[in-house]
Parts: C-alpha cells; sequence; structure tokens
C-alpha cells in the first residue's frame, strides 16, 4: 500500500478520527483502515489499536427462542436434514422461513474435523490410474472447440502417457489403452477407474458392474479394473493432481493450431519436461523410476487388442458408405447390400457379407463433413453389356419376377439402369418377401418405374431396423450357400469295406492282449499249430 496513504490513516487516527470517518475521507473501506491500523500497531510493540473495534451485537430474530429446540434435534438427531428441523418448529409454532432456519443449523450444527487423506504408495507394477480432463480451447487453425485429456499415470513411477481426444467412447478409451501400454512398455496389475460408462455398466447394490466388452480387453492385457468410490476423487490422487501440472505446465502459456499440434506438443513436453522433473512426492525423475518399475510390468501380448469400430452401413444409390457425415466409395455392384465396416485410427475398411475385405480408405479427420473418398475401379463399367448382366445377376435373386421387372423398366424408362440401381439401394431397407411382393404387384400391373416400387412399399411394408436388415442379409447369403453344391447320402456299400477293416482290427487287438492260453486256443480253433510258449 502507498505509504502516504498509511501515514494519512494514522495521523486521522491519532487525531481522534473514528475508523468511518478515515473510510470515507480517504475514499477506502472500513476493513482497510482497521487492517492498517493493526499492522502499525503491531509494528510498534504496543499490540494494540488506537479505536478498539466494539463487538457487533447480533440482531434479534424470531428463531432465537427456538434455538434449544434445535440444539436438542441436533443432538439427538446428527443427521436430521434442515427440511425436518424446519417442519418441527412449525409444529411448534414457528412461522418464519426455510432460509433463517438454514442458517442458524449451519451455525449450530457441530462441524467435525475433516478426516485426513492417508498418502498410499504401491509397488512396482501394482497400480496405475486413469482418466479424463475435459477442456475448451482455442486453436488458431481449427477454432474453438472442446477437447479431452486422456491420461494414464503408474503408481510407483508417476510416469504418465497423456493424449488430447475428441471424444470418450469406447473404441477411443480403447485405442488410448493400447498406446499407453506401448509407451510404458506394459501394464500395471491393476488400473483404477472412476464409474465412467466405458468401464462400469451400473451398480448392483455397493457392487460395481463392468462393461463385458471392457473386461475382455482388460483380459487380453491382463489387468484387473477397480472402480473407485463414487464421489471420492482423492482415491485417485495420483492421476487427478497431475491435470493441474498439465495445465500450469504444458498449457499455459502456449498456442496450438490444431488438435495435432496439441498432442506434437504434448509427446515432446513428456518427454523433455513431465519424465524428467524431480518428483515432489517420490524425490526422483519419473523416468528414473520407471526403470525400476518396467520389468514389473505385465508384459505385452504378441498380438494386440482389436481396437477398431465396427458398423453395418448400406451401399447407396451412387455407391457410398457413409460414416460421420462422410462418404467412402464401395465397388458399384454392392449398390443396396448391407455391409460391414471396420473403422481404424487410420482406416475405413469394407467387408462384404462373408466378411471378406472388398476396399479400404483414407480416414477423414473427426471435423470434417461432405467429404467423399472415390476410388476410380469402383465407378459402374463402361460397357453397356457387362453393366446390363451385373444388374441382371442382381435382380435375378428376387427369383424370375426380378428379372421379368428389370426387363419392363428397362423398356418403359430411358435411364432404366440408373432407376435399377436406385431401386436395389431402396430394397436394402425392407424386407425380401415385401420386395418380392412389390415386384409382382409392379409386374402384375405394368408399373415398371422407380416411383412405383416406392408407393408399393410404403403402403404395404415398413423399413426395417439397421439390425433386421444385417440379419436378412446374412440369411439370404447363407441360403445362398446352401444352394451350391450339395452332398447327398452315400450308398452302404461304400461303407463295407470300413466295416471289415474294422473288425480285422479289432480282432488282431484281441488276440494280442489275450492271456497265453487264450491265444492257444484261439489258434487251435483256427486249425493251425500253436506255438510253444
Amino acid at each position: 500500500m502507498n505509504p502516504t496513504l498509511i501515514h494519512e490513516i494514522v495521523s486521522l487516527s491519532q487525531g481522534g478520527a473514528s475508523m468511518r470517518r478515515i473510510a470515507r475521507s480517504l475514499g477506502i473501506s472500513r476493513a482497510t483502515v482497521r487492517r492498517v491500523l493493526e499492522q502499525v500497531s503491531q509494528a510498534r510493540g504496543d499490540g494494540r489499536l488506537d479505536s478498539p473495534p466494539r463487538p457487533r451485537r447480533r440482531r434479534a430474530s424470531q428463531l432465537d427462542p427456538y434455538e434449544s429446540t434445535i440444539a436438542e434435534l441436533l443432538a439427538r438427531y446428527p443427521d436430521i436434514t434442515i427440511q425436518r428441523v424446519h417442519e418441527e418448529l412449525q409444529r411448534r409454532g414457528f412461522s418464519g422461513s426455510y432460509t433463517i432456519v438454514r442458517n442458524r443449523v449451519a451455525a449450530l450444527r457441530p462441524r467435525g474435523a475433516a478426516s485426513p487423506v492417508q498418502r498410499f504408495e504401491t509397488a512396482p507394477g501394482e497400480q496405475a490410474q486413469m482418466d479424463y480432463a475435459v477442456y475448451d480451447l482455442d486453436f488458431s487453425d481449427e477454432g474453438r472447440h472442446r477437447v479431452s485429456a486422456f491420461s494414464y499415470v503408474l503408481g510407483y513411477s508417476r510416469r504418465q502417457y497423456l493424449r488430447f481426444v475428441e471424444s470418450q467412447d469406447f473404441t477411443t478409451t480403447i485405442r488410448e489403452h493400447i498406446q499407453a501400454f506401448e509407451h510404458l512398455g506394459g501394464a500395471a496389475a491393476t488400473c483404477l477407474y472412476d464409474n465412467m460408462k466405458v468401464v462400469v455398466s451400473g451398480y448392483d447394490g455397493d457392487e460395481p458392474i463392468y462393461n463385458p466388452r471392457f473386461l475382455g480387453f482388460a483380459a487380453h492385457y491382463g489387468f484387473r479394473p477397480v472402480a473407485c468410490r463414487p464421489h471420492r476423487p482423492q482415491t485417485k490422487g495420483k492421476v487427478e493432481r497431475p491435470f493441474a501440472y498439465v495445465e500450469s505446465s504444458l498449457l499455459n502459456g502456449r498456442a496450438f493450431r490444431s488438435l495435432d499440434h496439441l498432442n506434437e506438443v504434448t509427446a515432446w513436453w513428456l518427454a523433455a519436461v513431465a519424465d524428467v522433473r524431480i518428483h515432489r512426492q517420490t524425490k526422483m525423475r519419473p523416468i528414473d523410476r520407471h526403470a525400476e518399475e518396467r520389468p514389473r510390468l505385465v508384459p505385452l501380448p504378441v498380438q494386440p487388442y482389436d481396437s477398431a469400430e465396427v458398423v453395418s452401413r448400406t451401399v447407396d444409390a451412387e455407391g457410398y458408405v457413409v460414416y460421420r457425415q462422410n462418404f467412402y466409395s464401395a465397388p458399384w455392384r454392392l449398390v443396396g447390400e448391407t455391409m460391414t465396416v471396420r473403422i481404424t485410427a487410420q482406416e475405413l475398411i469394407i467387408h462384404d457379407r462373408s466378411l471378406a475385405e472388398v476396399t479400404r480408405h483414407p480416414l477423414f479427420p473427426a471435423k470434417s463433413v461432405g467429404l467423399r473418398s472415390f476410388h476410380k475401379e469402383h465407378e459402374p463399367p463402361r460397357d453397356p453389356e457387362r453393366r446390363a448382366e451385373q444388374l441382371a445377376a442382381r435382380f435375378a435373386e428376387f427369383e424370375a419376377v426380378g428379372g421379368r421387372f428389370l426387363e419392363g423398366l428397362l423398356r418403359a424408362v430411358r435411364c432404366g439402369k440408373s432407376q435399377a440401381e436406385q431401386v436395389l439401394a431402396l430394397v436394402a431397407d425392407y424386407p425380401r418377401r415385401d420386395v418380392l411382393a412389390a415386384f409382382q404387384r409392379a409386374v402384375r400391373y405394368g408399373a415398371f418405374s422407380l416411383s412405383a416400387i416406392k408407393r408399393i412399399l410404403a403402403t404395404t411394408s415398413q423399413p426395417l431396423a439397421p439390425w433386421e436388415t444385417q440379419a436378412e442379409e446374412h440369411q439370404a447369403y447363407l441360403q445362398s450357400l446352401l444352394q451350391g453344391e450339395q452332398v447327398g447320402p452315400r450308398p452302404t456299400s461304400q461303407y463295407q469295406d470300413l466295416l471289415r477293416e474294422s473288425a480285422d482290427a479289432a480282432h488282431a487287438e484281441g488276440r494280442s492282449s489275450a492271456d497265453p492260453e487264450e491265444a492257444q486256443l484261439g489258434a487251435e480253433d483256427d486249425g493251425t499249430p500253436a506255438q510253444p510258449v
């Protein structure tokens, strides 16, 4: 504070001015005047103020007559709610508001001392802790958007894996776990989690019910997930506290162009700053203690866990499957069919009904919308005859009536092939029996057009759910396999040789295992001389 102002405060006080008058004349608060006078008095050594404050009298309240009642209730029922106290006072004639009861109960209720948190240290390789933290960051190239920091910390060495992601879903969480294990050279035997849905599906009383998919992942890497008690963040203090360090050391005073740039800086920061600092609790560098801990970690499996997301998509009339509002081409012959699509961190892979790989595309960034990835070999054949053959093969799946509808459509409509492709894309959304009935009705009335099929299906059928579409496609695929080469029953004459060989083998085995006397008798019965034993 300005020494001139301090001098004026002391001079006015010594002249007999009150604190209120001093505060008004100097344009400051009375609390500031009091603090200055106390500091000066302590510096002088007299330990008193020139104008000692008068004790503040509490204003009378309509709750004062009931204070003994409140104290009695709190003594008898320590956990009683304020609402129940208010109800009991109203029953005794109190007409005041809930607010003054709340304030008085807060003043009268005994305050228990906060239980100390005991620091829990673990042996090397015994425990790790994982958590997310959410940040709204401004990127110079991408603008402001929300990201999540995935953090995995080894309990003994305090070495950390950190990466910023755009989602906290199952696929992302599993993928970041795998990268954390590879970064640290293994997994801890147990890992502590909060109650995120990826790990904990729910609770049966006090017992957590773990997500079966996450348990399968944990079994693959040989560690045991442990869910912490709700509303107790200090249980995971080793992963909670480093977020403050991340904010002050990594994010503070730095600008980032994009999420990729942020993760590049994060990788540098982990290696150059976080791993080589002297940790406040261990008094060692995390990288040095990790060298002691690494041999105790659960070794990584030879085959990493398949963290790819798997979805079902129908190839639209233009020959694309859609994933996160972006388009990826599939072979033209698959228009209208339901494909199995696998999404890794870098690629989108399309499989047909037999799960054979059809094609793969580089995956577009998560924030992109409306982009198209096209392979030239996926476009319809330029040869009209070949294109007609492929259309005929697809419509032949709907018995003879499918072929008749295609012939009528090609004759009746100038752009019949294009409409035929759109019909194939449309029928993927409806049950095959309803599509077959729609073809029959269209052929009966000579309604050879896409719009006719749409009207018939709209009035006679209900679109399938995605899982129903996939089940029907798979059933049709299995039926097509069964209609191939069939194996009939064999004639019994082919088994006679097998029966004779089996009988001879059993006879030889019986002779070798029989007693010597039985063997001798058997030889005599066969008409052959017995050999001496």
